[in-house]
């Protein structure tokens, strides 16, 4: 009586989706954790009267698109692929 171990070939498959999925659940993480995120974009360059100025846009990244983001990023994870 032997005992036969089988050797088993574990490699995690990452498709397009999965990758998208966890981009999803971790920015959706993120920005809740954060209680939203704002950033500044460059604008448009002003010259005036010989004074160059520099100005930004603000941009800010509510909860409720983290919220939705994390829930997509489940969603995208946990709904099986169709087969052909």
């Amino acid at each position: 009586m032997g005992f036969h171990l089988r050797h088993q070939n574990w490699r995690f498959n990452m498709n397009t989706k999965t990758i998208v999925a966890v981009i999803l659940v971790t920015l959706g993480i993120v920005v809740l954790a954060y209680s939203g995120i704002t950033f500044k974009t460059p604008g448009k360059p002003i010259e005036f009267l010989g004074m160059h100025m520099e100005t930004t846009h603000s941009h800010f990244i509510p909860p409720v698109v983290g919220a939705l983001a994390l829930v997509g990023g489940i969603v995208l994870l946990l709904v099986k692929p169709k087969s052909v």
